[in-house]
């Protein structure tokens, strides 16, 4: 029980996404709901949406996911798959991409993201602009949340996404 209270108090921020008429609404999502990717897909078919709804969590400093939830589709996007080693909602992302847990890292070279860099293309952030902003995460040591604030901008969210996680603009 302390391991999963661990993993929650992890949680740096989790927000729902949708379009509601053909605008964004932004909601924060409870930090209990990350336990694992089938908990949170659970959570985001609550909410409306143009396109399905999305989550956007960030953990640790570390690493984020998103996860997509359109009718019974769900489409997830980890950025580092050595977080499966320690963290079970990174565990259970590559368990739904079908993807085995990394060996033993032991360097950070050995980041690479796993899943669907096409997850936004049609509120247009291209899978090749994903990869590169997520390479540029490493490459310049961003943290996630400035990484997630970037793709939301991307996908017209930008104001909305750091109003409903506390960043201050760019």
């Amino acid at each position: 029980m302390s391991d999963q209270l661990e993993q929650i108090e992890g949680v740096d921020f989790a927000v729902a996404m949708y379009r509601e008429d053909g605008a964004w609404v932004v909601r924060e999502l409870a930090h209990d709901l990350l336990t694992d990717v089938e908990t949170l897909t659970h959570a985001l078919h609550r909410f409306p949406g143009d396109g399905g709804a999305i989550a956007m969590a960030a953990i640790d400093e570390d690493f984020f996911v998103i996860v997509r939830v359109t009718g019974a589709a769900t489409r997830v996007l980890l950025s580092d798959v050595t977080a499966a080693d320690e963290w079970e909602l990174a565990a259970s992302a590559l368990d739904v991409l079908g993807l085995p847990l990394p060996e033993e890292v032991e360097e950070e070279e050995d980041a690479d993201p796993a899943g669907d860099l096409g997850i936004l293309a049609d509120f247009g952030m291209s899978a090749v602009d994903m990869g590169i902003l997520i390479d540029d995460m490493f490459e310049e040591d961003l943290y996630p949340d400035e990484t997630l604030s970037e793709i939301a901008r991307a996908i017209g969210c930008g104001e909305a996404f750091d109003d409903a996680v506390g960043l201050m603009p760019a």
